[in-house]
């Protein structure tokens, strides 16, 4: 198990490498389909984003409401796939991990490859587990996107695993090769 604290540094990102568990610790920000697509957007009017992105990590996560005295409602990972068409000009401005669910597009492996970042799972279906994590919650941008606005977070040790590093290595591709071979993921 790793700990890492946010911004990440190139020297984490080189170090890491698919199946590693980390406990990530400091600033997350959430953003899903819509925030990206606003995000993309500055980008190509040259405008400036609502955040810097350098050594920044990125959750997908749309959490439910907070009840009353928490910080936030269950957050668990959503599907990263919808967020590929945006994530390569994100990558370009120093964005260090994501973070979600499921198989990412060969541009944005291409893309974490170029840029040296990596591609990290939660463990779905556990929202309410990784929202304990999760100490502070803002919302930083785009208020009028719900649950889906742009938020910074401040989380300690929030589990998760790397599926794709810097180096190529994609844990989906090998989990699926070793279990071909031994009809086990052991």
């Amino acid at each position: 198990m790793k700990r890492l604290i946010t911004p990440l540094t190139g020297a984490d990102v080189e170090d890491l490498r698919v199946g590693d568990r980390l406990l990530l610790s400091g600033k997350v920000y959430t953003a899903r389909d819509a925030a990206h697509k606003r995000l993309v957007d500055l980008i190509e009017q040259n405008k400036p984003l609502p955040i810097d992105l350098e050594g920044q990590v990125i959750y997908y996560v749309g959490p439910a409401p907070a009840r009353p005295q928490a910080v936030i409602g269950p957050a668990g990972p959503t599907t990263s796939y919808r967020m590929d068409p945006y994530t390569p000009p994100l990558l370009a401005l120093g964005l260090k991990c994501m973070i979600g669910k499921g198989p990412r597009s060969p541009e944005v492996l291409a893309a974490l490859k170029e840029h040296r970042a990596v591609y990290c799972a939660a463990v779905g279906g556990a929202a309410a587990l990784l929202a304990k994590h999760i100490k502070q919650a803002r919302v930083i941008a785009y208020p009028d996107l719900g649950t889906e606005a742009l938020r910074e977070l401040v989380v300690e040790d929030f589990p998760v695993i790397v599926v794709n590093d810097c180096h190529g290595g994609d844990l989906y591709e090998e989990g699926a090769a070793r279990y071909r071979r031994t009809g086990s993921t052991d």
